[in-house]
């Protein structure tokens, strides 16, 4: 895709983005925060419009960080199975919503209460409601035995002693999954008698361009030479410093900003049908949907996460985050904005650079999508009265204090995880004529309940999707 080769300046627009360089302030927070290297690329109206990498591979050898240097990306590589599986029906060859244990042959799922009368889809596991257990798991590095995907989901592994387990009947709950997604490699892998590696490569990667990104792992004839490699907090090499990871479809695939811009931006292609080469629009549509919403931290797609809203746009993002390494993709539903980041350190070395950059990112691009349709008026003092308080978070459900407070004459919503994605608590809860409430850079609409003069409970709603919420009140 010639749009999106990449440089400090933008390739088809009069506009210099050099700012950007000035303004981030990369360099000092590699040096503050001891992270060893991180790399960034933004788009705009659909075009790579700037790419910059700072500090180095490794901290032992001291090679720079290039445009092309991939890193693992950890869960970033959910969104992209999710967008396989859907092309290879496409196709023909699979029907996502089939029971996923038809398709399997070297293991099967285990037998459980829950899903007597109710086998979990293909579909069911990309949103995580499928109700399956293990979270995530840990990497391992040449040397070491490691794991095949069958003794992965029997438990025979770092962090788990016992087979992957049913959790809820499916569709009835969200549980983030990356086990559910190990069983979707194997369905793939099973059924089409090709690794996930070669089938992301035939039908995503090198279709688009993605030259620096594959899920063959390390230890595998084919991987990667020019790779950025994992540091713990201290900036010190973990191990070989490449991490191997047996479950490919939740967290093996490597890649750059620069790569995984050009799949954000064919999928926003496809979205408005326009310009899309490998995507389709029916794909593009089914995968950035909204379809799990109960308990599911504000919304989430098949592998998209669709928690957030920025600057009056809808988002498809997704977060990766293994041991010494992880990063970002967020990308607009609309007009071809967003950004990607990669860092080869650990939490407290990457994270606030993370953070640091994505706020600066979305202040300094000043995007600004079209603001709602939705009439509003003035909240009665009465009702004002009813809802100030502290309560239990009940955004995103992930149990973090979360405030509406009154300043000069207006209610706002305080949170930390507004705090931490937006960098400020002005998050004004607004009360549209519809009797439902709407709160700033907050995708969902809410409903409150009462009781004893005092908010009880909050309905969200995302489109048809509704998620009922018991509020715990803090009395401070």
């Amino acid at each position: 895709m010639s749009s999106c080769k990449t440089s400090n300046n933008a390739q088809t627009s009069t506009k210099n983005y050099n700012f950007l360089t000035d303004s981030l302030h990369i360099n000092q927070q590699l040096e503050k925060y001891k992270l060893p290297g991180f790399s960034v690329v933004v788009f705009e109206n659909y075009k790579v419009v700037y790419s910059n990498q700072f500090g180095v591979k490794s901290m032992n050898s001291k090679e720079k960080i290039d445009e092309n240097t991939a890193f693992s990306t950890a869960s970033i590589s959910k969104p992209i199975t999710a967008l396989l599986c859907h092309i290879l029906e496409e196709k023909g060859l699979i029907n996502l919503n089939d029971p996923i244990d038809k398709y399997l042959k070297r293991w099967h799922l285990p037998k459980s209460k829950f899903t007597e009368n109710n086998s979990p889809t293909w579909k069911q596991f990309f949103n995580h409601t499928a109700g399956t257990s293990q979270g995530g798991f840990e990497d391992h590095y040449e040397g070491e035995k490691i794991p095949t995907i069958i003794q992965s989901l029997l438990g025979q592994i770092p962090r788990y002693n016992k087979e992957i387990e049913f959790l809820f009947t499916p569709g009835t709950n969200f549980e983030y999954s990356g086990g559910g997604y190990v069983i979707v490699q194997m369905a793939l892998e099973d059924t089409l008698n090709k690794s996930i590696a070669e089938l992301a490569n035939e039908y995503i990667f090198s279709p688009l361009g993605m030259k620096n990104t594959t899920m063959v792992q390390p230890n595998e004839k084919g991987f990667l030479t020019n790779v950025a490699f994992v540091h713990d907090k201290d900036g010190k090499v973990i191990k070989t410093g490449l991490p191997i990871t047996p479950q490919v479809a939740p967290s093996g695939m490597w890649s750059t900003p620069t790569d995984l811009a050009k799949l954000s931006i064919e999928i926003q292609n496809a979205l408005r049908n326009k310009n899309n080469r490998v995507i389709s629009h029916d794909v593009a549509k089914k995968v950035t949907a909204v379809t799990a919403f109960k308990n599911a931290v504000g919304g989430w797609g098949y592998g998209w996460q669709k928690s957030f809203g920025y600057n009056n746009y809808d988002w498809f993002s997704c977060n990766g985050s293994n041991t010494g390494v992880g990063g970002n993709v967020f990308a607009t539903m609309t007009d071809g904005n967003g950004f990607v980041f990669l860092a080869n350190g650990e939490k407290p070395n990457r994270i606030p650079v993370m953070i640091q950059t994505q706020k600066n990112i979305l202040k300094l691009m000043d995007w600004n999508g079209k603001e709602s349709k939705e009439e509003t008026q003035e909240i009665p003092l009465s009702l004002k009265q009813k809802l100030i308080g502290t309560y239990d978070d009940f955004l995103y459900g992930q149990g973090m204090e979360t405030k509406i407070v009154e300043r000069n004459n207006r209610l706002y919503v305080e949170s930390q995880l507004l705090e931490y994605f937006k960098g400020k608590n002005e998050h004004e809860l607004l009360y549209l004529k519809s009797g439902l409430f709407k709160v700033v850079d907050y995708p969902n609409l809410l409903k409150f309940d009462f009781k004893n003069d005092k908010a009880d409970a909050v309905t969200l709603t995302r489109g048809s999707l509704q998620s009922k919420v018991q509020l715990t009140y803090k009395d401070q």
